[in-house]
């Protein structure tokens, strides 16, 4: 059978009608990644008007509600509602916005190519092929006439990349994301392993200055050097900090071990167990001086932080600032932190998407943390449970990145199980 968009509709109806329909209509979905992938989203500029209008083109002949809101009218947000049978509401979320790319680094076209199953192009995994596969799950629920079993809302947001403040931000500061839960479509693979994220990381951003005293090169001893000052309280922090194992929450436990497991292959246990039960310090920036020959009198740097979430970042930020305190000449000159969140890697949201993906694949579905942070801890701060699981690749921002189809579709089909297996969880 086919339907009025020239695509097949199964032929059997049912819960699972919609992903039969995402199975048998496999080539548009392709076309549509292909279609995202063709409009250069790069961020900077992060300019995402042209995808929002050919995104509301696609949607337009279904039966759902698009509205459009931008604070910033050259990176507008994209809501879809598609109305359900219970009053929950299941947020997807998805970035329209990419990192930049050198074409000339590429042996596919950055703007979208098809060869030997695979999809190419930046963001194919990161995340337009994500963005792609919900959009098909939206036509999927309209084109079998199926109700979703809670109501379903899509956020296609700009400006993430750069972590800016015109795409999810501004959702959530007008209030216009009213969801139980939410799943973030990023990719959540490696080499070939598949898992739900559950966890982020907390940060301290620090900025050190130091002060010294200029000489001439030639006289090193009647000045002060500001360089070694401050690399020196760089090295006693990272004695003091990096060594210090974390005291992470008991109940965090099962989500680091299976963070070191996942992660383990791919860089060693042991130094997947450090990432984890201890702090990163990263030495980002190091500037100072200005000639060869001259004592330099100020320096500047700035550290990355990362703590297991669990861990309660403003008393580590508390004795970096008595470490420093200690070292003559070194000031705090800049500090942002957050603190890590959590979902109970047992409850309703994690317990559908891990067991939806795990039926779809075939395959375990790790629930580990994410190394860093992103929309997630902003999505849960605001009191919303979030994970972010998408099937895809590692070569996200990499050249010739690229996602294979059958991770296109079998996305697409486990975003279309998930709302019914999420209310069956949450009615136990």
């Amino acid at each position: 059978m086919v339907d009025d968009t020239g695509t097949a509709r199964p032929t059997t109806a049912g819960d699972d009608a919609p992903a039969e329909y995402v199975r048998a209509n496999r080539e548009a979905l392709v076309s549509l990644a292909l279609d995202l992938l063709a409009v250069d989203t790069s961020n900077p500029p992060g300019d995402t008007r042209e995808i929002v209008a050919a995104i509301e083109r696609y949607l337009d002949p279904l039966p759902v509600e698009v509205e459009r809101f931008a604070v910033d009218p050259a990176k507008p947000n994209l809501l879809v509602r598609v109305p359900g049978a219970s009053d929950r509401t299941l947020l997807y979320n998805g970035h329209l916005d990419t990192v930049p790319f050198d074409a000339d680094a590429w042996t596919r076209d950055p703007l979208g190519e098809r060869a030997d199953g695979r999809v190419y192009g930046r963001g194919a995994t990161d995340m337009k092929g994500a963005v792609a596969s919900l959009l098909f799950a939206v036509r999927a629920f309209a084109a079998t006439d199926a109700d979703p079993p809670v109501d379903l809302l899509f956020a296609f947001v700009s400006d993430e990349e750069v972590g800016g403040d015109a795409g999810l931000p501004a959702l959530l500061d007008a209030g216009a994301l009213d969801a139980d839960a939410c799943v973030i479509g990023e990719p959540t693979c490696e080499e070939g392993r598949h898992s739900v994220t559950v966890a982020d990381r907390g940060s301290i951003w620090l900025t050190l200055e130091a002060s010294g005293e200029a000489a001439h090169g030639s006289r090193p001893t009647l000045g002060v050097n500001a360089v070694d000052r401050l690399y020196d309280a760089v090295k006693r922090l990272r004695r003091r900090f990096g060594s210090e194992r974390l005291d992470v929450d008991a109940e965090m436990d099962p989500i680091v071990e299976e963070s070191i497991e996942y992660y383990a292959p791919s860089m060693g246990e042991a130094t997947a167990r450090d990432l984890f039960r201890y702090p990163s310090i990263n030495l980002g920036v190091f500037e100072g001086g200005d000639a060869v020959n001259a004592v330099p009198q100020s320096a500047r740097a700035e550290l990355d932080v990362r703590l297991t979430a669990g861990v309660h970042t403003p008393d580590v930020l508390a004795g970096i600032r008595e470490c420093v305190a200690d070292c003559e000449g070194i000031t705090v000159a800049d500090v942002s932190w957050s603190i890590g969140t959590a979902e109970d890697p047992d409850g309703p949201l994690v317990e559908a998407v891990a067991s939806t993906a795990t039926a779809v694949t075939g395959d375990r579905v790790f629930r580990r943390s994410a190394t860093g942070g992103g929309d997630a801890k902003k999505l849960r701060n605001a009191g919303i449970s979030t994970v972010e699981f998408a099937l895809g690749t590692d070569t996200l921002h990499a050249p010739d990145e690229y996602v294979p189809v059958d991770a296109l579709v079998d996305n697409a089909v486990v975003y279309t199980r998930l709302p019914a297996a999420w209310r069956a969880e949450m009615d136990g």
